[in-house]
Order: C-alpha cells, then sequence, then structure tokens
C-alpha cells in the first residue's frame, strides 16, 4: 500500500475526477451538487424509441462507472464519495430530472452492496411511485464469499457488474424494450462468475499515512489475499504462494463443480465463455498482460476451455490497489434473435473513455494460421580461426570473472538505483548466468574465436538497454579484429594479440557513442583497462586500473545516460553502475590469468 498521493483531500478528488469526463467527452454534462455524469440530451438520437440506464455507487472504482456514461452503455451514473453509496436523494434526482423526459422506461444496474441496493432501491421505488417505469438489476457475481457465509447477504458485485453493463447498454441503444433488457441483465447476471486477490488494500486520500504500515504488517511481503472486494475489505483467505498458484486457487474457486459452496455456473469444455481480466488499478500493463497469459494458460491447459472473447484493463477499480480479478461469463442465449446474442452485444460498440477500445468481431472471428517456423538452430556456423588457447583456462578465468559480476550484482543495482533506472545489475546477472549456463552445457574448443563468439552470442540473447548494446557492438568489433589477426597456420593467443584487437575496438565504438573516459559511464572502466593491458602486457595491472578508473567516476558528473537526468546529489556518492559492474567482472578474470 502507498500513501503517496497528489491530492490529499478525497472529496475534491472526487469532484474534480468526474469534471475531467466533461473534458475528454464533450457531449457528458456534470451535475456537481449530486455528483451526476450524464448524457447530453443533444446527444442522445430518437430518445423516445430507448430506454434510459443508470448505474452508480461509490467514487473510487473508476472508471466504473461514471466512465462508462456515454452512447451505447450508461445514460447517466450517480455517485458517491470514495467507498460509500450515493444518498437516495441523489438518485431520486438522476431518475427525475437528469433523463430523457420522453425515454419509455429505465432500467438501474446495482452491485450488492447494502448500502447502494437500499439507495438505489429507494429511488426506484419513489420513481415508480411517481409513475415512471423502472426496473432494477442487482448484479451479485463473486464467488469468493461461499453460500454458508454469504447468507442472507448474497455475494457481492464485483467486475462482472461491467458486462452486465456493457451487454444491456448496447440493448438500450438498439431501441430494446425495458422488460427484455433487464431480463437479459439478470441473465448474463446469473452466468457470470468472479473471484479477486490482492497484495494489499489500498490507501484513501485522505487518510493516515500509518495505515501503510499497518497494511504491510497485516499483509507482508509474500502474502497475498483472496476473496477481495472493491471496497478495501479484506479477503477471504490469506496465501504465501505465487501467481500460477493463486492463478490455479481462483479458477477453482469459479470451476470447481465438485465445492458446492461456490459452485455457482456451470462451465464446460463446449461452452462459449468471456474472460475478464480486472485490474484493481495499481498494476502495471506488463503484469497485467502476464496474469492475463498465465489465466489463460491454465484455462485451457486445465479445464479445456478457450474463451472466444478476452478483456483486459482497469474496468471496475479500487483507486491504486495492488490485485486483479478474474470474470468467466458463459453465454447463453439471449431470446432476442440475430444481432442481440450474448457475445454481440459485448462486441457492440460504444462511446465511453472507461471501455476499453474493443477488437471488432470481425478480427475475433477471423481465420489465423499457425506460423510454423523452421526446426533446428538459426544460428550462424562460425568459421573456425587458428588462434589457438588454453581451453581450460580460458573456461576458468571466464567463470571466475562471471561468478565475480554475479557476487555484485546487489551493489550494482543498488548504485543504479540511485544513479539511474535500476536494471543494470540485474542484466549483467542475467548475461553472467545465461554465460555459465552455456559453459555447461558445450565442449570446450581450442579455437579462441569460436569459443569467444559463443560468449558473444549468449551476450547479444541475453543482454539488452544501453549497456548490452554497446557490449555487443564492442564485442562484435573485437571478434572482427581478431580475425584479421589470424594467420594461416595454427598460433597461440597472447597478450599481445588481444591487447591489438582491444585497442581496435575502442576506436571503432566511437562511430557508435560518444562516451570517453570523464562521461561517468561504463567506458571509464574499459578504457584504462584496454591501455594498460596494451602497454604492461598483464591482465592483473588491467583489470586493477579498470576499478581505479570506476571508483574514479565517484562524484563525477554525468554527460551521458539517465544519471543526467537525476536530481539531488545522492548519485555522487555512487560510482558509475556500468563500470563498476565491468571493473568486477575484469577483477574476476584476471584471478585466473
Amino acid at each position: 500500500m502507498s500513501a503517496k498521493h497528489f491530492i490529499d483531500d478525497a472529496a475534491h478528488a472526487v469532484v474534480t475526477a468526474l469534471r475531467s469526463l466533461t473534458i475528454t467527452n464533450p457531449s457528458l454534462v456534470f451535475d456537481e451538487p449530486n455528483k451526476i455524469i450524464y448524457r447530453h440530451p443533444s446527444s442522445i438520437s430518437s430518445a423516445h424509441e430507448k430506454i434510459s440506464l443508470i448505474c452508480g455507487g461509490g467514487s473510487g472504482h473508476e472508471p466504473a462507472f461514471a466512465g462508462y456514461v456515454g452512447r451505447g452503455l450508461l445514460t447517466a451514473c450517480v455517485a458517491g464519495s470514495i467507498f460509500a453509496s450515493p444518498s437516495a436523494e441523489q438518485i431520486r434526482t438522476c431518475l427525475a430530472h437528469r433523463l430523457p423526459s420522453d425515454s419509455p422506461g429505465t432500467l438501474v444496474i446495482v452491485m450488492n452492496y447494502t448500502g447502494d441496493v437500499l439507495n438505489f432501491g429507494m429511488g426506484v421505488e419513489k420513481a415508480r411511485a411517481m409513475g415512471r417505469e423502472v426496473e432494477i438489476v442487482v448484479v451479485e457475481d463473486d464467488v469468493g464469499v461461499g453460500r454458508e457465509k454469504g447468507g442472507k447477504v448474497g455475494r457481492r458485485g464485483i467486475s462482472g457488474a461491467c458486462l452486465v453493463v456493457k451487454a444491456c447498454g448496447a440493448l438500450a441503444e438498439m431501441g430494446t424494450s425495458l422488460e427484455d433488457t433487464a431480463r437479459v441483465g439478470r441473465l448474463i447476471g446469473e452466468n457470470v462468475v468472479s473471484v479477486a486477490v490482492s497484495l494489499s488494500r489500498t490507501h484513501v486520500p485522505g487518510r493516515p499515512a500509518e495505515e501503510a504500515a499497518e497494511e504491510a504488517e497485516r499483509l507482508p511481503h509474500g502474502t497475498m489475499e483472496i476473496g477481495m472486494g472493491i471496497h478495501n475489505e479484506p479477503g477471504c483467505e490469506k496465501l504465501e504462494t505465487d501467481l500460477p498458484g493463486v492463478v490455479k486457487k481462483m479458477l477453482a474457486q469459479l470451476l470447481d463443480q465438485s465445492d458446492e459452496d461456490r459452485a455457482y455456473s456451470k462451465i464446460q469444455e463446449a461452452d462459449q465463455i468471456v474472460m475478464l481480466i480486472n485490474n484493481f488499478g495499481g498494476l502495471s500493463n506488463l503484469e497485467l498482460g502476464a496474469i492475463t497469459t498465465e489465466v489463460w494458460t491454465q484455462l485451457g491447459k486445465t479445464y479445456g476451455v478457450r474463451p472466444i472473447r478476452v478483456i483486459t484493463g482497469v474496468l471496475n477499480g479500487s483507486l491504486n490497489g495492488l490485485g486483479f480479478g478474474i470474470s468467466l461469463l458463459k453465454l447463453a442465449d439471449t431470446g432476442l434473435g440475430q444481432n442481440k446474442s450474448m457475445v454481440e452485444l459485448i462486441d457492440f460498440p460504444c462511446e465511453a473513455i472507461g471501455w476499453p477500445a474493443p477488437i471488432s468481431t470481425q478480427t475475433w472471428e477471423g481465420s489465423y494460421k499457425d506460423i510454423q517456423y523452421e526446426e533446428g538452430s538459426s544460428e550462424e556456423t562460425v568459421k573456425p580461426s587458428n588462434l589457438r588457447m588454453n581451453s581450460d583456462q580460458f573456461r576458468r578465468a571466464l567463470r571466475s570473472g562471471l561468478e565475480s559480476v554475479i557476487a555484485a550484482e546487489p551493489d550494482v543495482t543498488k548504485y543504479d538505483t540511485i544513479a539511474g533506472d535500476g536494471d543494470c545489475g540485474i542484466g549483467l546477472k542475467r548475461g553472467a548466468e545465461a554465460i555459465q549456463k552455456m559453459l555447461n552445457r558445450t565442449k570446450p574448443t581450442d579455437d579462441a574465436l569460436v569459443a569467444y563468439l559463443e560468449v558473444v552470442r549468449i551476450v547479444e540473447g541475453t543482454m539488452d538497454g544501453t549497456s548490452g548494446a554497446l557490449y555487443a557492438i564492442f564485442l562484435n568489433t573485437l571478434a572482427h579484429d581478431l580475425r584479421r589477426q589470424d594467420g594461416p597456420t595454427p598460433r597461440e593467443i597472447t597478450s599481445q594479440v588481444w591487447a591489438n584487437a582491444l585497442s581496435s575496438s575502442l576506436q571503432a565504438i566511437a562511430k557508435y557513442t560518444p562516451a570517453q573516459p570523464g562521461d561517468r559511464t561504463l567506458m571509464d572502466a574499459l578504457y584504462p583497462f584496454v591501455k594498460t593491458l596494451h602497454d604492461s602486457k598483464t591482465t592483473k595491472e588491467a583489470a586493477e586500473a579498470a576499478q581505479k578508473g570506476a571508483e574514479s567516476t565517484r562524484g563525477m558528473k554525468a554527460s551521458l545516460g539517465r544519471t543526467v537526468y537525476v536530481g539531488g546529489e545522492d548519485w555522487q556518492g555512487v560510482p558509475d553502475p556500468g563500470a563498476w559492474g565491468l571493473s568486477q567482472f575484469l577483477l574476476g578474470l584476471a584471478k585466473e590469468l
């Protein structure tokens, strides 16, 4: 849980966030006193033929549901304070004064939370008493709370409500009757099941910052909480597991028919389903993508189920919560004929900033043959050389250098976290471990160039970023310079051969980077190593010069790299991480040479 916010006034945050919807969609209107977002009357064509659709609840769930107001979705949304239901008076005002007066009826969709059901229910009854045609659909899709524990309250409404809103919004736009739209909404509610998990509850703006420390103690690192709702309430069960483990548990709660307490929807291999992955708001898109792949894979392998539609994103959030939910909708016959099947309603185009840009029906239903790749290695054959070496010594020295880099990773990462983006140490370690694996699976060779190019190939495939590119260019130019020193007959590769090739490579790399000693880069270690090796011919002295060069970067002003953009002065106390990592490798290498 992070207690840091740009806006610590929760009430101000709610009002200004709602107002932003009228900035991003000019067809919307904001009734600030009642916290109602609604469509401008002029934006609704043939209003007398279309029912109105409203939803609402506490704020903090953005984009739900104010972000779903727009053509093809909601006519209006009534918002409460963060995680608190709007009042019955707000809802009455919306029903009586913020909807097209000639609309043939209104459907209210609400999630199953006591405050929402009571306040929206009161608003519905007031509207009916005034002679309006109003229906209400209460969504309860959560399986985290079973039948026994749910008791009279029933299941909570979570991310499955988004699918109900989407389908009913499409029906309303198509001019479907209030009765049929409400019936389909309830049908979807009966066929959708959801469950959520989180790494932490979320921090509400304006609340004491100490709550973050308390939450870290309640749910320590490595622990997840399954059965989370979207109102910051604790979950049902704490688990110490990984992503595959928690997804396995979640899918079992959704699909295991032997669990009588939670078997709300019977989904089998032959069924068509829609899968929705809901980000609570605090997960990166990278992590959400990995989660989506894990859920998709387990659904197919364990249950033989392949969703025909997949929707991901922040759809029904919980501020910046570090969690996600899985919703599975079993498609059923709506009884409304062509163009009004459940999947067609999900695909129906809409204009609301909260609904993720959809992949078209045509794209979903296209035929895509698997791309077949040729079997076998795609590696180029390395031309042998006559440069010979002691293969045991080469491997021993290389392993020593790699072990030094891996041991230095925590320090390099710490330095790069202060002076850069924190990935330098991890990248070096990843490359070193990949080379170790290569050494374990390949046979030694006394052909120096063949052995060296195998290392280069691993570096190219495992090290990315700026340093990875520099290493790849430098190492390839080094290989080229070694090749130029090859002869027609076998001869031992000497330190002089290496020194000459290294010197030529430094000149070649200058074509791709302006970095020089004094710029606070890995060049501050590489240049003194090459120069000293060329002059002294001893690897030990060259490695010591590299370490001295790396140390000299402490306090050195950066001319290149991300340190240029880093504020403050903390970076002055640490060496350049790239230079330090290289120096540690060279020191380790020198121990065995």
